[in-house]
């Protein structure tokens, strides 16, 4: 009996903008808290906290807004003032979770006037993951009153921005498989849906028979209007989630969509249950001669297919949600033949509305005669339907269900037994799956039953590895390495002849020989078959995007802003003049033990002659390049210190890669938050990994090296539970399973906030993440020190190699103490944090933290500490530190300090963690006049970051997670930016470059200098469509 079940999944809809309210001392639970500042000289921050018994004060209001689009009520000026030099305030329900209306909406499914006859229709390539190798392709099957997309892997909410494909329209998504790979965008196509319009809009959203699991680990962090009609199809999951019903059950096509313009049926793969564990061994055996270079190769056995059997053998497999595929098979209606009216008149009609009816297929009464007329005595013959075919064949076991399916027998052409007339013609057949499987005897043998169709194989094929997909982003990244190569190192792509060298004969030789047999083509993107109207019936390259060399796009900036190659040469000059002297250390006074002096930058400041390129007393940068400006006296006073840890430093020790550093949702330039640790031989860390994660690395380190880069992470830490900073970490994370299946390996720590737990075990019921979670609250310092004094006194209880054992009822009492301390009533974070429940196995949270302090070991670092902030319950920022070490003379070096605030408002907490820093990763969400926007969203402007890093001296200050409106460059003012720069998509900061740093900003305003603010026709599709 068919089966499919429905879901609704309502989002509810935050109705209206969080509003600034006047400072009344009526009120008694404001919005916008304040607390006594305390009281040391020259403190510049304290955060604001909740006090009705404290008497309010008026303030001077704060400095004019600049251009913004903020939706928030304006309110008197007067009662929103505040000191900025002494208090910073918030968003108190926000903070704490209450600013959301959790009301369900009716939100009914949009009714579409369709036009069966005259139509324009076809199928489109979206090229997501095609340079990358990072994701599946996505599929648009397009109508002019109706858009279907199939897969909706990461970026695809991105790729629709940049090339203006507008998501308003999209009534259906369709998933081939229920994973990471195809279903890593949902999400945020789901944020953005939800966010058109004054309600949002809703979709539909087909998988097969477990599609529930993935709805329901998104619940926790989509809390907006939007409301999805999910719809399940194919064998119910057991009672308990861990197997399926009986897979032969369904055989026959079913039939999810059939309206007047198309019908789409879906029939299921799902691999056989005896003999998919032998396919299995010789995929292995098949894939191990060759050593691949590209991400499929490690897929070729999903783990999710079947879990191995137990040595015996006795243990049945049992299938994942995940392992089921999906052909989806979308069938146009017939073409009606040419009207004949001489027909028509002789069967005693006449002209007018009757003709339209027949046209539509409908039969009607003779004017003249009695008796009916039918279509087919009035229209010439039909023309059938285009029909479309969608294969996803991921492994070896699907290629076997695929070739003994009998529901696609009406669609083969057998040339000696079949009548061509009682076939169903293929027109096109679209391939998901990897060119290892498509590329087998057997898969091409099976192609050729569609005589007459085109193929366009769309798995990841080696051609489009150097063609980028986001090519806004790759003009930006080309841009900034003509300029600053040092700090923006070119894509780290394989060149094709590397990728062919290395892949194995039989699989090149096959992508050759299958051409001619089965007319076959290689997807590329936007690449076009047209469907309707019928004479342009057939392939479609003329949307292909054209190739764009780095070559092309530093010519294109150099006729642009001619000064620029002055800029890259006095770039190139200050590194040399780095170079020169970095190994030199002056001798400080006792006072200044902790720190060492940058001869390089001490004095008059290295201002080359533009004109000549060289240093000298000839005319200044800034007045040949107006938005240059030589330090400060002070400011080069700063500058002149390096902090004591950077002394004997080298470039193997740490290195800064920022994957993202936009904010809410991935724009054309700028990806979501994601910043890449690399500890290059001791592995790799992750600080956020928001959507899209995965291709960023594979943009920077090339499909290789981005494997390696997942292959050696140690932990992925994760701010807090707003889907732009994790919506990544699935695919991450079962990318990794894959590389390590076959290799004894740990599992992978993820540290977060308690909600994110919720949703990786309900994304682990699709698919195995191969990762073990440890909650934020257990890597506070309070935290840390109950755990540290546990362990001291359980140290002389404990034998050499023995495991740590503990009661967990005192382990537990210990946390529990702790947090009651940290949210005791009266505490600065009791104000805007509602007190988190108490850890649940408070045993395995102390087992788990001895597995953290292990890896934090070998990965050369003393502490991970997470720091509570102020954004939204349970949000955090991070401080890394660095073992000491011993220079040449064995004197101990203390160990870098990194700190990342994740979103937040300045507060006292990230203030006092950053002391002393080396870096600060701070959020910028908005400028300087935007204060208000900041206050109620409960993020930071340019200048309070900036001041955070000065009121705890931190040596180097980073800027990131912009908002979109800025998609190039925030606006700063270059005047407070001696200690900071700004962070751009794929900039790499090694430990060792840090010196140098802030030089380089105003040569990156100078790249910049004519897109400061917002290009109308750069806003993202979600706002126009």
């Amino acid at each position: 009996m068919l089966q499919i079940a429905n879901f609704r999944l309502f989002f509810s809809p935050n109705r209206s903008a969080p509003r600034l309210l006047s400072f009344k001392a009526a009120l008694s639970t404001p919005l916008l808290c304040k607390q006594k500042p305390p009281h040391k000289p020259a403190s510049f921050i304290t955060v604001l906290s909740s006090s009705a018994r404290r008497q309010r004060k008026a303030y001077p209001p704060p400095p004019p807004r600049n251009k913004s689009n903020s939706t928030l009520r304006e309110v008197k000026t007067k009662e929103n003032s505040m000191k900025e030099d002494k208090s910073i305030g918030f968003n108190k329900r926000r903070a704490e979770g209450r600013d959301k209306n959790d009301k369900p909406k009716d939100l009914q499914l949009k009714a579409r006037k369709l036009n069966p006859v005259n139509t324009i229709s076809y199928v489109q390539i979206l090229g997501t993951g095609m340079d990358t190798q990072d994701t599946s392709p996505s599929v648009l099957l397009f109508f002019d009153k109706q858009r279907f997309i199939f897969n909706a892997g990461e970026g695809l909410q991105r790729f629709c921005t940049e090339h203006k494909i507008k998501l308003s329209k999209i009534d259906h998504i369709f998933l081939s498989r229920v994973c990471s790979e195809t279903a890593g965008g949902l999400p945020g196509l789901l944020l953005t849906l939800a966010g058109m319009g004054e309600e949002g809009m809703s979709v539909n959203i087909w998988g097969p028979s477990d599609f529930k699991y993935l709805v329901d680990a998104m619940r926790s962090f989509i809390p907006n209007a939007a409301m999805v009609h999910t719809h399940s199809f194919g064998a119910a999951p057991a009672a308990d989630g861990a197997a399926l019903a009986d897979p032969r059950k369904f055989v026959d096509p079913i039939v999810l969509v059939n309206d007047e313009v198309v019908k789409i049926s879906a029939i299921l793969l799902q691999p056989g249950f005896l003999e998919a564990h032998q396919l299995m061994k010789e995929e292995s055996s098949m894939l191990n001669s060759a050593a691949l270079g590209i991400e499929e190769k490690n897929q070729f056995s999903n783990s999710l297919l079947l879990k191995s059997q137990d040595p015996n053998g006795k243990a049945p497999p049992v299938l994942k949600p995940g392992d089921i595929s999906v052909v989806y098979v979308c069938e146009l209606p017939e073409i009606k033949g040419k009207f004949d009216p001489a027909k028509a008149v002789a069967l005693g009609l006449k002209a007018g509305p009757k003709y339209r009816e027949l046209q539509l297929g409908h039969s009607v009464m003779s004017d003249y005669q009695n008796i009916m007329v039918h279509p087919s005595d009035v229209l010439g013959p039909s023309v059938p339907g285009p029909i479309v075919l969608l294969v996803d064949c991921p492994t070896m076991s699907h290629l076997q269900e695929l070739l003994s399916i009998k529901s696609l027998s009406s669609y083969y052409v057998d040339a000696v037994n079949q009548n061509l007339n009682t076939v169903k013609s293929v027109n096109c057949i679209i391939h998901l799956g990897p060119s290892y499987i498509t590329t087998t005897p057997k898969y091409k043998n099976w192609m050729k039953k569609f005589s007459g169709a085109k193929h366009i194989m769309a798995g990841h094929e080696m051609k489009n590895l150097e063609i980028p997909v986001l090519k806004s982003s790759a003009r930006i990244t080309a841009r900034l390495n003509y300029l600053c190569p040092q700090f923006f190192p070119a894509p780290g792509f394989w060149s094709l002849l590397n990728l062919k060298n290395s892949m194995p004969d039989y699989i090149t030789s096959c992508e050759v020989s299958v051409q001619k047999p089965c007319e076959s083509v290689s997807a590329e993107n936007l690449l076009k078959f047209h469907l309707r109207p019928y004479a342009q019936l057939g392939l479609d390259t003329s949307g292909i995007p054209s190739f764009l060399t780095p070559t092309e796009v530093v010519n294109e900036l150099l006729s642009e802003i001619p000064e620029i190659g002055i800029a890259a040469e006095q770039v190139s000059q200050i590194w040399q003049e780095f170079k020169k002297h970095e190994n030199v250390i002056l001798p400080m006074s006792d006072d200044d033990a902790d720190i060492i002096q940058e001869p390089w930058m001490n004095g008059n400041a290295f201002t080359p002659d533009i004109n000549s390129g060289k240093q000298g007393a000839g005319e200044s940068e800034e007045e040949k390049i107006p938005c240059l400006h030589s330090a400060s006296i002070d400011e080069s006073k700063h500058m002149s210190y390096l902090p004591a840890c950077l002394e004997n430093i080298t470039r193997e020790d740490m290195e800064i890669v920022l994957l993202g550093t936009g904010s809410s949702q991935p724009s054309k330039y700028r990806n979501v938050s994601s910043i890449y640790i690399n500890l290059f031989s001791k592995g790799s860390l992750l600080l956020d990994c928001g959507e899209g994660t995965l291709g960023q690395l594979k943009r920077r380190f090339g499909v290789k090296g981005a494997d390696d880069a997942v292959r050696n992470l140690r932990c992925i830490w994760i701010s807090h539970i707003h889907a732009d900073h994790h919506t990544g970490l699935a695919r991450i994370l079962a990318l990794r399973r894959e590389l390590l299946r076959e290799v004894p390996h740990e599992t992978l720590l993820v540290i977060g906030p308690k909600q994110l737990k919720r949703f990786l075990d309900a994304y682990q019921k699709l698919e195995d993440l191969d990762m073990q979670f440890l909650d934020c609250r257990h890597t506070i310092e309070s935290t840390w020190d109950a755990f540290n004094d546990k362990v001291e006194s359980s140290r002389n209880d404990l034998t050499l190699g023995s495991p740590i054992s503990i009661d967990n009822k005192t382990e537990g009492q210990d946390v529990m103490t702790t947090e009651s301390n940290l949210f005791a009533r009266g505490s600065r974070m009791q104000s805007y944090w509602i007190r988190p429940d108490s850890p649940g196995d408070t045993g395995m949270g102390f087992q788990t933290l001895m597995k953290l302090k292990k890896v934090l070991n070998e990965a050369g670092l003393e502490a991970l500490i997470s720091v509570p902030v102020v954004h939204c319950p349970q949000a955090f920022g991070v401080v890394l530190k660095a073992i000491e070490r011993m220079n040449s003379v064995e004197k101990r070096i203390p160990g870098w300090k990194l700190v990342y605030s994740g979103d937040t408002r300045p507060c006292p907490e990230l203030i006092n963690a950053s002391h002393g820093a080396t870096i600060l990763i701070h959020e910028a969400t908005f400028e300087d006049g935007m204060m208000e926007e900041a206050i109620a969203r409960n993020h930071s402007t340019t200048m309070e970051a900036i001041e955070v890093g000065a009121s705890a001296g931190v040596y180097r200050i980073i800027l990131t997670h912009f908002s979109q409106r800025y998609p190039k460059i925030p606006v700063f003012d270059e005047s407070h930016m001696h200690r900071t720069c700004v962070a751009f998509d794929m900039m790499s900061i090694n430990l060792a470059d840090l010196p140098v740093l802030p030089k380089v900003l105003p040569y990156l305003k100078l790249l910049f200098k004519n897109e400061m603010m917002v290009d109308e026709s750069d806003e993202t599709v979600c706002q126009t469509a």
